[in-house]
C-alpha cells in the first residue's frame, strides 16, 4: 500500500511538469506568430518605400541622385522611370573621387537628361584642397545644373570645427568652385548638420533638404529641392537610389 502511495504521489508531481511545458510552447507559438506578423509588415513597408514617389501634381519636377553604387547606370530607362534632371555624385574632401562619376556625367547628357553634379564637403579637409579636388575633377558647363554641396558628418571624421571657423571655411570653398563653374551651388545640409552649425541662415545659397518620405521642417527658409525617398529602386540603376523633387516655382508653403 505504501508503495502504491508513492506510486500515486508520483503521478500527481509529473502534472505541474506537463503544464509549465505546455504554458511554454503555447507562448512560444504566438512569439512566432508576433514575429512572422512583424517581418510581414517590415517587409510590406520596405516593399511600399522602394516604390514611393512624392505625387507629381503637387510636385512636377523630379530627379534622381546616381553614385557608384548604382553600378553601371543605363540612363534611357532612368528616363523612361520619370526623372527629370540628375544629380551624380563627383567629388569628397580633398582627394576622393566617385569612380563612375565621368560615365555617370556623360551617360546622362547622352540621355538627354539636365545634370548637375554633388561634392561631399569634409570637416576634416581644408576648403581650398576641397576646391582643388572639385576643380581637377568636374568640368565648367554653361548647361550643368547648380552643383550641389553636401553637409553632414562623418564618422571617419572626428573634427568638430567651430560655427565661426566652419562657415568662413565653407564661404571659401563655396567661393572658389563657383568661380570655376561660373553659377552659385545648392547647399544641402542634414538636420542635425543644420541644428549644430546654422549653415541656412548665415550662408545665402539655394537650400537642398534630406528628410525620407515627409517635407523637411529645417532650415532658415525654404527649400528649393527636397531629397524625399533614399530606398528607392528604379530600373536602370543597382540597388536605390535617392529621389528628388524641386518646390515648384511660386509655392510658399
Amino acid at each position: 500500500m505504501a508503495t502504491g502511495a508513492r506510486g500515486r504521489g508520483k503521478g500527481k508531481a509529473a502534472k505541474p511538469v506537463r503544464d509549465w511545458r505546455g504554458a511554454a510552447a503555447r507562448l512560444l507559438r504566438r512569439m512566432g506568430g508576433a514575429l512572422i506578423l512583424l517581418l510581414l509588415l517590415a517587409g510590406l513597408a520596405l516593399w511600399w518605400a522602394s516604390r514611393w514617389t512624392p505625387s507629381r501634381d503637387l510636385f512636377p519636377t523630379q530627379g534622381v541622385t546616381i553614385d557608384a553604387s548604382n553600378g553601371e547606370v543605363r540612363w534611357g530607362s532612368i528616363k523612361a522611370a520619370g526623372a527629370d534632371f540628375a544629380y551624380v555624385v563627383a567629388t569628397a574632401g580633398d582627394k576622393d573621387v566617385d569612380p563612375m562619376f565621368q560615365r555617370n556625367l556623360a551617360g546622362a547628357r547622352a540621355a538627354g537628361i539636365p545634370v548637375g553634379v554633388i561634392h561631399r564637403y569634409s570637416l576634416c579637409s581644408l576648403a581650398t584642397d576641397q576646391a582643388a579636388n572639385f576643380i581637377r575633377h568636374v568640368p565648367r558647363r554653361a548647361d550643368m545644373m547648380p552643383s550641389v554641396v553636401w553637409l553632414d558628418f562623418d564618422d571617419r571624421c572626428p573634427d568638430r570645427p567651430t560655427r565661426a571657423l566652419l562657415r568662413s571655411e565653407l564661404a571659401t570653398f563655396l567661393a572658389q568652385i563657383e568661380a570655376h563653374m561660373g553659377q552659385e551651388s545648392v547647399i544641402a545640409p542634414t538636420a542635425g548638420f543644420e541644428a549644430d552649425y546654422g549653415v541656412t541662415a548665415t550662408i545665402f545659397r539655394t537650400a537642398a533638404m534630406r528628410s525620407d518620405f515627409f517635407e523637411p521642417d529645417y532650415g532658415a527658409h525654404l527649400w528649393t529641392m527636397w531629397q524625399a525617398n533614399h530606398y528607392l529602386r528604379v530600373s536602370g540603376a543597382d540597388g536605390t537610389v535617392r529621389w528628388n523633387v524641386l518646390r515648384p516655382k511660386g509655392d510658399k508653403r
